[in-house]
């Protein structure tokens, strides 16, 4: 059974950094493009960042650009979000995901696997 779990979610303030950390199990990702989703209340669910299967090409969208990277360390079936430069808008639940497609690209990540999801609250 393949199972995503994040953790390092948290409440901090703005400015303040976070890092999350998603472990994959049940397979191995090694091979497959990952990514991490947000969803704040009352929104729609968005991509946040996106990386492929060997960490060497990256998405993000504009609103976490200069602010956000996310990595990967294949060895540990694992993928983070580092989070810099909090806002309160930043404020969500943050999924990680994975595709089941091995090599495939990120322009149009459309993720197979997801995680429960970490809070993340940033207070003003």
């Amino acid at each position: 059974q393949v199972q995503l779990v994040e953790s390092g979610g948290g409440l901090v303030q703005a400015g303040d950094s976070l890092r999350l950390s998603c472990v994959a199990s049940g397979r191995t990702f090694s091979g497959n493009a990952m990514g991490w989703f947000r969803q704040a209340p009352g929104k729609e669910r968005e991509l946040v960042a996106a990386i492929n299967w060997s960490g060497t090409t990256t998405r993000y969208v504009d609103s976490v650009k200069g602010r956000f990277t996310i990595s990967r360390d294949n060895t540990k079936n694992t993928v983070y979000l580092q989070m810099n430069s909090l806002k309160p808008e930043d404020t969500a639940v943050y999924y990680c995901t994975a595709r089941a497609q091995a090599y495939s690209g990120i322009n149009f990540y459309t993720p197979d696997y997801w995680g429960q999801g970490t809070q993340v609250t940033v207070s003003s």
